[in-house]
């Protein structure tokens, strides 16, 4: 039996309909709609998305799309999630104005070029391509200069697969790549593990002169100020999912929305 709201179209393919997104929201007027999760439906269509016209927070991740042809017509559009779908462009959101961030990882995107639709999205800061931990990638990700290939198309990102590029706590993140990339060499192959050697030489971690004292605790320093920017940062995230509870969620209920 399928479920409420939901038609199957051409061979089978699920779409979105009024009924279903009614039943999901509870709202009598689409155009009313301002946050949607249809989290792994397994929807192949859009079908009458595009007159949602109010729609700000929209997830479809874990679904069967190809295409996303009906969000050209959400100009209000500020976060979405596609993650886990089956997008070989993403030509449509180009017209989406006041995107925010967007989640692509674990699609089909095969060359840098395929994000050009993007660069006239000016209010764009965050984009996610690659999620490790839930191993979704595309098949861009693959190439060594990706990263350098995004920012030099998106210049106004501030975050790159949830690693942030500019503004406060960009240089830690840095300097996390740079010390990867020193770890794991990508132009030849590492030791074999029988082969291992330590990071650092002999006496490395023997205590320096006097004279390096003062450069030791500035270092110290200029980290445990980074490190009270971390928490900062941490508690304000918080403090904004909380409210975000709050404002969306009904009395007595949460409700959870991973980008």
């Amino acid at each position: 039996m399928e479920p409420p709201g939901e038609k199957p179209g051409e061979a089978g393919r699920l779409r979105i309909t009024p009924q279903l997104l009614k039943s999901r929201t509870g709202e009598f007027a689409l155009e009313s709609i301002l946050l949607l999760k249809l989290r792994g439906l397994g929807l192949a269509d859009l079908g009458c998305l595009g007159e949602c016209l109010g729609l700000e927070w929209l997830d479809l991740s874990g679904n069967e799309l190809t295409q996303l042809g009906p969000l050209a017509s959400l100009r209000q559009l500020a976060v979405l999630n596609v993650s886990n779908n089956r997008l070989t462009g993403l030509e449509p959101l180009a017209a989406c104005e006041n995107l925010q961030s967007l989640n692509a990882a674990g699609n089909l995107l095969a060359t840098p070029s395929q994000l050009q639709c993007l660069g006239g999205l000016r209010c764009l800061e965050h984009l996610r391509l690659r999620d490790p931990l839930a191993r979704l990638s595309n098949p861009l990700c693959t190439s060594p200069s990706y990263w350098a290939a995004v920012r030099e198309l998106l210049p106004g990102l501030k975050v790159i697969d949830g690693e942030r590029v500019t503004g406060r706590g960009s240089e830690l993140y840095q300097l996390c790549r740079d010390l990867d990339s020193s770890l794991h060499p990508s132009s030849s192959p590492g030791p074999r593990a029988t082969e291992a050697k330590p990071w650092v030489e002999p006496g490395y971690w023997e205590s320096r002169p006097t004279r390096s004292s003062s450069i030791l605790e500035e270092a110290c320093r200029q980290f445990q100020d980074t490190l009270q920017e971390c928490r900062d940062l941490d508690r304000q995230a918080s403090d904004s999912l909380a409210q975000a509870e709050q404002a969306l969620g009904p009395v007595g209920t949460t409700s959870s929305f991973v980008f």
